[in-house]
């Protein structure tokens, strides 16, 4: 009896933490199972009473295991004393890193050649196709039989060792897969050659703003999703390439159904500031080698958990105006994801200076820092083409673990 009537009690107290003293249960149930936090984004949440002023948060468990990651249990508890919910952390220092915001222009050389299009050899019975059903846009070619391929021009070199006309295997790296496919070259004509008759290309370019820089090591993240083929929409696997510095040179305002976007410019080998190392789902990575114009050492943060990150009043950093100024936002919507995504959650532009000057957010802001309680909680990365003033963001400690 004794056992049924403690039992109830605590039930009750419970109830009554739960439904007077605002313990968000949903924001609770909804946390990954898995989040990097440090210890002043331990406090943060206290003081922020992010999950209701009755739910304490502390650590527990710390150990450190290999590489020196050091892992815990996070706690929620009502009260501070009965327990709610346990997720596994990993236990950051609160890294401090320099803040980006200006556009850099990106140059990629790819990893084998993208596939970009297909067409007909001129052989001496005719146009001949020799393309293969197998083979998709977006594909990139890696190998012809056993040779490596590292440009355009290493292919008919290739094939110029090769017997005519015979069969060759092709190793194509389609998404995460390596695919392999027959095909027959044909002799064309004009020029003598074996070809393939596939179109291709091994570089790609575009514009995208710079998020961080790591104090420690000057390692970059950028953009906060990958660069893909604007013909394709192949992500594009690195084997090397550069950030340099650009100038822009104008805006075109983003209006309803029709994304803005910065005009920049930037010449290849002139002001490189770094190289890149890869290109992910979650930005660019890589390392800058010349500071000088693109980090302001006097804006730094430490990065901060997505379990901070809270709707309400942020800033976004750029450089739009041609000075690296803090446009006041408003963040809408938090999603607590299990997995890494670059729509994290969801913004609104509310700086009618920004609005006069960009119509909202447009292409070329795409890794613009999002910063919240002093702290970097995320990055740009896409724009709602039906309403500018609108975006999404990445989390920024999703971005760091990169």
């Amino acid at each position: 009896m004794k056992k049924f009537f403690k039992i109830t009690v605590l039930l009750v107290v419970i109830l009554i933490g739960i439904t007077f003293l605002g313990a968000d249960v949903e924001k609770i149930y909804s946390l990954p199972s898995h989040a990097y936090v440090s210890k002043s984004d331990v406090e943060n949440l206290n003081q922020c009473k992010t999950f209701g002023g009755a739910v304490w948060v502390n650590i527990s468990d710390i150990s450190v295991g290999s590489g020196k990651k050091t892992t815990a249990k996070m706690w929620l508890k009502l009260f501070g004393i009965i327990p709610i919910r346990q997720i596994e952390v990993e236990l950051t220092d609160g890294e401090e890193v320099y803040l980006g915001g200006i556009p850099l222009g990106f140059a990629i050389k790819t990893q084998g050649l993208l596939v970009v299009g297909t067409g007909n050899v001129l052989a001496a019975d005719g146009t001949q196709e020799t393309i293969s059903n197998n083979i998709k846009t977006g594909d990139f070619l890696l190998k012809i039989n056993d040779h490596t391929i590292n440009s355009s021009d290493d292919v008919p070199k290739i094939l110029e060792t090769l017997p005519t006309e015979k069969p060759v295997k092709l190793s194509l790296l389609r998404g995460d897969e390596i695919v392999e496919v027959d095909i027959t070259p044909a002799k064309d004509t004009a020029s003598g050659e074996q070809k393939l008759g596939l179109w291709v290309k091994n570089d790609a370019s575009g514009i995208g703003t710079l998020t961080f820089i790591k104090a420690q090591d000057n390692r970059f993240g950028a953009l906060g999703h990958a660069i893909t083929d604007y013909e394709t929409g192949a992500e594009i696997p690195v084997a090397s390439g550069n950030i340099y510095k650009c100038s822009q040179v104008g805006i075109n305002r983003a209006e309803k159904n029709h994304p803005g976007e910065l005009r920049c410019v930037f010449l290849q080998g002139i002001n490189k500031k770094g190289t890149i190392e890869k290109n992910t789902p979650f930005g660019v990575y890589g390392d800058v080698t010349e500071l000088e114009s693109i980090a302001d050492f006097n804006r730094t943060a430490e990065i901060g958990s997505r379990l901070t990150i809270k709707t309400g009043k942020a800033h976004i950093l750029s450089s739009v105006s041609g000075v690296l100024e803090e446009y006041e936002i408003e963040i809408i919507k938090t999603v607590f994801q299990p997995e890494s995504d670059d729509k994290s959650f969801v913004f609104r532009v509310t700086d009618r200076r920004l609005l006069e000057l960009t119509g909202g957010i447009v292409q070329g802001m795409s890794g613009s820092p999002i910063i919240q309680n002093g702290k970097l909680v995320g990055a740009t990365t896409h724009v709602f083409v039906s309403d500018p003033t609108k975006g999404y963001g990445i989390y920024a400690d999703w971005m760091a673990a990169q």
